[in-house]
This record gives C-alpha cells, sequence and structure tokens, in this order.
C-alpha cells in the first residue's frame, strides 16, 4: 500500500506542476495579476505536498512509523490549502482568472489522486494491509 501511495502523490504531483505551469505562464504569479490564488497559498501547498513527498519517500526506503506518521501530518495542511485553492478555482471558472484556464480533468484529476494518497498514508500509516 505504501508503493501504491507513492505513486497516486507521484501523478498527483504531475498534474500539479501543469497547473503551476499554466498559472506561472499566464501570470498568476505578478502583482496585481488577474488570479484568485495568492501565491502563498499555492507555494505553501506545492512546498508541503513536496516536502511530505520526501519524507514518504524516506520512509518507504528506512522505514520506521513515526515517518510515515509525519507524512501524514504533512497532509492535512495541504489538503486544506487544496480545498481552498478548488473553492477558489470553482468560482473563477466563468470569469477572466488566471485559473479558470486550467483543465477541469486535471483539476479533478489532481483532486481525487489527492484524496485516494491521503487514504492510502493514513492507512498504510495505521498499519492496514
Amino acid at each position: 500500500m505504501g508503493v501504491a501511495a507513492l505513486v497516486t502523490w507521484l501523478v498527483t504531483a504531475v498534474g500539479g506542476f501543469a497547473m503551476l505551469g499554466i498559472w506561472l505562464t499566464r501570470g498568476g504569479h505578478r502583482t496585481g495579476g488577474d488570479s484568485r490564488l495568492a501565491p502563498g497559498l499555492l507555494f505553501s501547498h506545492a512546498a508541503l505536498a513536496a516536502a511530505g513527498l520526501v519524507v514518504w519517500i524516506v520512509y518507504l526506503i528506512a522505514g520506521g512509523d513515526a515517518l510515515a506518521w509525519v507524512a501524514f501530518v504533512l497532509l492535512l495542511p495541504v489538503a486544506l490549502l487544496g480545498f481552498t485553492m478548488f473553492g477558489r478555482w470553482l468560482s473563477s471558472r466563468h470569469t477572466t482568472a488566471v485559473e479558470s484556464r486550467f483543465p477541469v480533468t486535471i483539476v479533478l484529476g489532481h483532486g481525487v489522486l489527492a484524496a485516494t494518497t491521503l487514504v492510502l498514508v493514513l492507512l498504510t500509516a495505521a498499519g492496514v494491509g
């Protein structure tokens, strides 16, 4: 189950990087730009997710139940920030905001895979499976 969590985490990251690329190339990071996503919100989400991924990889290589729980705890604020951005994306869908350009399939796939990753990490940390 730990490797399955790694795979879903990596695929989720690919979708996140795709959206980040769109956001950056369309000027979402510029002050006064046409975005409803604050750079701090977006980069905090990405940084915490990346930190959790590194911890998860170390857990898979070295073991140690504490590392699995640390990765899970890191994912909790990632999920909260992700829900916040999802809400802002929903409200921007019919505007000219930068994030309105995100493909629906990538946004939904990213969210579903992120939720799957969160559950797989929790189950693995709890010793289920």
